[in-house]
């Protein structure tokens, strides 16, 4: 076996997880399908790189609706070929085991019998065969070769393993850090049910943006339990980031960017470079997202609510209220729309942002929308709890609306579509982390947990209450996030050749969730004594069985990274078609020949030509040229009625600060015969 060297200079062995590769290498031959270049002996050649490209052939596309009796074929091309991202780490007993199959079965191969296949268009009854970590084949009275584990799903539902959009793991922010780091919240992702994560890669006002990336890669890859994907955030604006956009999309498989309308001094962007970088995303093909708040208003009330004595978590409720989330999100909306690229916002939180954005979409803008476990499943009225550990564990940004009616209202306008994706912001800290704002609410660090509960409570509150079927959840929770980020069907789906991330799902079976039994490094859950419908019984995530009967058997590593392109067809199907439309067209018309008034101006004041044809140059307050009938400008703040000066010509009295009738001798007396109001022979003297 090859290895590559280590930082102490010995070699070590280099190898995927698991592994059960025979010393020998073999034909790849398949039971069931053609294999490119079959009578060929290939083993694997390893280079230097940690990163390789796994070509993958696959099989042409049919409908995945399988009629009885019928085996359904692949959704791709039979010579197209897929490029996987797939990690190789070195590995040691001190950071991964290796999995262990107790059953004895071949590693690769699993069949699922007897359950009932849910995608986000249709569901129906049939087995599914699984090798290498791809679905072979889907149908009924399948022909399976020996040695395949089989899975009974029996009255169970089969559905594509859930996609959480909006992750933070291990996030250093506001002075500590996420206590979840990519082993542990992968890990507690996989036990509920989600097989991949979209994390945010977040650094610094200045920082590059593909060192931040790069950054982010070391930290996930030797870790990741489930498949991962990046989002970039973009805190500060300049030609060099708009460069580095650029790469990141075309070489590094990056096709999201999140811009900040809050965070004042630190992430926040301004309208003219919020205007720039969605330009940019348009032209890449990528998604612009956005954290939608009024970052200006913000400080200031919290100025004010300090001042007065506020200094509590709900100080962190009260300067951010519902108008100030929408008002960000509206200005996002215009903006974008004014450079005709498609936005995401980010954790809706409110009502009044979730209304925005409806409204938007059925304006024909461009736009989706992304609330999250949090906003669905609990609400603002605990940073009102008298308990300051329990009301600081809810604090996040935007925060949880005081407003009871709100998760209920957000699962409503999800349900319909008005809302498209579900993620969870999920940033966790404890107790004593939480405690660096016990005296100043805007230093408690941001962030609640629901990677691991997501799913649950989306079923809790969304299917078990009648408010959307199995297929509608299947599309909040998976699908939608594949097509919008570019990645179905190879995500999001169960159809043959599409990856074998699948969760077998009891929708019967409850659980509590509580802090004391989640698998998440920290020591609070915002959903603490929720009791909900439907539970995870098996978790296959690349054909591995990684929750096996509520026995979570993973391995850090396991993961992988998976590239987003860019141009989704769900994303940017209408843009080039708007673009059109909307191109600003000159009108022809024949040239103007008549005269141009001169703009007039008093002599004095002609000293230098302006820019602006309208204005001029700006003249002092006090030097008010006489009004066009000539009469004295009563609203010059000069003007007096004491001050002396010489007989001066009407055009130039301002120049020595003189009044025009000054000359004029004062009269003792003044005989008025026609007053206002009427005649009148009265003397004033």
């Amino acid at each position: 076996m090859s290895g590559t060297p280590s930082k102490n200079g010995t070699s070590e062995p280099m190898f995927f997880m698991p592994t059960s590769s025979p010393v020998k290498p073999r034909v790849k031959t398949s039971m069931f399908n053609v294999v490119d270049d079959c009578d060929e002996n290939k083993s694997l050649q390893f280079g230097d790189n940690s990163r390789r490209k796994r070509q993958v052939p696959v099989e042409k596309k049919t409908p995945d609706s399988p009629a009885n009796g019928s085996t359904v074929t692949s959704p791709f091309s039979m010579h197209e070929e897929i490029q996987e991202d797939i990690p190789v780490q070195e590995i040691s007993t001190t950071t991964a085991q290796p999995i262990i199959f107790s059953d004895g079965s071949a590693q690769s191969r699993l069949f699922i019998k007897g359950g009932r296949i849910v995608n986000d268009d249709l569901s129906f009854d049939a087995d599914i065969y699984i090798e290498d970590g791809i679905i072979k084949q889907i149908g009924n009275n399948l022909v399976i070769p020996g040695g395949s584990r089989t899975i009974e799903a029996k009255n169970k539902l089969v559905i594509p393993g859930g996609i959480d959009t909006h992750t933070h793991m291990q996030l250093p922010f506001m002075g500590t850090q996420a206590v979840d780091d990519f082993y542990s919240g992968t890990k507690a992702a996989l036990a509920g049910g989600t097989t991949m994560i979209m994390d945010f890669v977040l650094d610094p006002r200045g920082c590059s943006l593909l060192d931040a990336y790069e950054k982010w890669r070391d930290w996930a890859d030797s870790k990741v339990c489930c498949d991962y994907g990046l989002h970039i955030g973009v805190t500060w604006w300049d030609p060099q980031v708009a460069k580095e956009m650029d790469l990141l999309v075309k070489e590094r498989g990056v096709n999201s960017f999140k811009m900040f309308l809050a965070y004042k001094d630190s992430f926040m962007l301004e309208d003219h470079e919020l205007y720039e970088s969605f330009k940019v995303c348009k032209e890449l093909g990528s998604l612009a997202m956005v954290h939608a708040e009024n970052g200006k208003i913000i400080a200031e009330k919290s100025k004010e609510l300090i001042a007065m004595g506020i200094t509590g978590p709900e100080g962190h409720e009260m300067c951010r209220p519902e108008e100030v989330e929408k008002e960000a999100v509206q200005r996002a909306l215009t903006i974008a729309n004014q450079a005709n690229c498609p936005l995401y916002v980010v954790k809706v939180m409110s009502k009044a942002s979730a209304e925005t954005i409806a409204d938007a979409r059925r304006s024909g803008k461009i736009v989706f929308g992304e609330p999250i476990a949090a906003s669905l499943g609990t609400d603002g009225t605990h940073y009102w709890n008298k308990c300051w550990r329990h009301a600081a564990g809810h604090v996040m940004s935007p925060p949880l609306r005081a407003d009871t009616s709100t998760p209920g209202y957000l699962m409503d306008l999800l349900s319909n579509n008005d809302l498209q994706c579900t993620g969870t912001d999920n940033c966790t800290f404890n107790a004593e982390q939480k405690a660096l704002g016990k005296d100043d609410f805007r230093r408690i660090p941001n962030g609640v947990n629901g990677v691991e509960d997501r799913m649950s409570v989306i079923w809790e509150k969304g299917v078990q209450s009648g408010k959307m079927d199995p297929c509608r959840f299947v599309a909040v929770t998976s699908t939608n996030a594949a097509k919008i980020f570019n990645i179905y069907p190879q995500k999001g789906r169960i159809a043959v050749g599409s990856d074998a991330d699948l969760v077998i799902w009891d929708p019967n079976a409850t659980r509590t969730i509580s802090a004391k039994t989640h698998h998440q490094a920290c020591d609070f859950n915002i959903f603490e004594g929720m009791v909900c419908h439907g539970v995870p019984l098996y978790v296959i995530m690349g054909g591995h069985v990684v929750l096996d009967e509520g026995q979570l058997k993973v391995s850090q590593g396991l993961g992988r990274f998976i590239p987003m392109p860019p141009f989704a067809e769900t994303v940017y199907g209408r843009v080039e078609g708007r673009e059109r439309a909307r191109m600003p067209k000159k009108v022809d018309r024949e040239p103007y020949t008549g005269t141009v008034v001169e703009i007039m101006a008093p002599e004095e004041f002609d000293t230098r030509k302006s820019d602006n044809p309208i204005l001029q140059d700006p003249q002092p307050f006090h030097a008010r040229p006489l009004t066009r009938s000539g009469a004295r400008n009563q609203q010059d703040s000069s003007f007096t009625l004491s001050e002396q000066g010489n007989n001066q010509r009407r055009r130039d009295y301002h120049s020595n600060s003189a009044q025009y009738d000054d000359d004029r001798p004062k009269r003792s007396s003044t005989r008025v015969s026609r007053p206002p109001g009427g005649m009148s022979d009265i003397f004033l003297g």
